[in-house]
């Protein structure tokens, strides 16, 4: 499949495919890619959205920052048209409040989906929900102006968007606290010195940074790199015996399945 038109197009969240690769981009620069739950309902509708044939997934910001986080409407108590705000959400009981959350994060979690490999191309700003996100993917290609930041705990909130966990597995939780505890910027040299980018790159060569790491990517045989990221991610939640199993159990399908064994 190859196009070039939107697959999707709505509420500040464009979804592009062609081939192997799509691209999904924060349209919304003026606000410097500010969130909302219309936001999070199109990223969750372009994770649904992906054919198939999709292998990477690339996530770009328009304009010189990635996403400055959640739109501060949230917190009026106006919020925004048509949505509930901040203030009355706060108001509904806990199942019900646990029950909106959910679907918020469920806009950051399709990332990480075994049947692609997410990059998140990161210039300027990655503020509160949108350094979330940017952890949501599974690497990151990051601009040499970039400014990650944590700033819920700031606010008196904590982050919910599904970055804890991300976090706390790149950089060790003595410094996910500290970062998420003081609200502070970590910048480019810090960010790829910790893990949390895996490359830094001047703004002017993001892109064709991205490009390349896409090539990378798509040089290997899909069914080789789903087994390997499905390994990957279950290794923290498994023992070293039992991670060895599933190698094992990876392996033996690989074999078969290139043997012309498989199912």
């Amino acid at each position: 499949m190859t196009s070039l038109d939107p697959v999707l197009d709505k509420d500040g969240v464009r979804l592009t495919v062609e081939d192997a690769v799509a691209t999904v981009t924060l349209t919304n620069p003026a606000k410097r890619n500010a969130q909302s739950p219309a936001l999070w309902r199109a990223l969750t509708e372009a994770g649904q959205s992906l054919p198939g044939s999709v292998r990477v997934v690339v996530l770009r910001g328009e304009g010189k920052s990635f996403s400055a986080g959640l739109d501060r409407q949230a917190f009026t108590p106006e919020g925004f048209d048509g949505e509930p705000s901040f203030p009355e959400l706060a108001r509904r009981s806990d199942a019900d409040l646990d029950a909106a959350i959910a679907v918020y994060q469920s806009a950051f979690t399709w990332w990480r989906r075994s049947d692609i490999v997410s990059i998140a191309a990161v210039q300027g700003h990655a503020i509160g929900a949108g350094f979330q996100l940017a952890l949501g993917c599974d690497l990151r290609v990051v601009a040499s102006d970039v400014q990650f930041a944590m700033r819920e705990t700031s606010l008196g909130l904590v982050p919910d968007l599904g970055g804890t966990h991300p976090l706390v597995g790149l950089v060790g939780y003595a410094r996910a606290l500290e970062i998420c505890a003081t609200g502070r910027f970590v910048q480019a040299e810090e960010a790829e010195r910790t893990g949390l980018a895996n490359l830094v790159v001047p703004p002017a060569e993001l892109d064709a940074a991205v490009r390349d790491l896409t090539a990378a990517l798509l040089a290997a045989p899909r069914d080789a790199t789903v087994e390997t990221k499905a390994l990957l991610l279950g290794a923290p939640s498994r023992t070293y015996d039992e991670q060895r199993a599933a190698e094992r159990a990876a392996q033996a399908r690989r074999l078969r399945d290139l043997a012309g064994l498989g199912d």
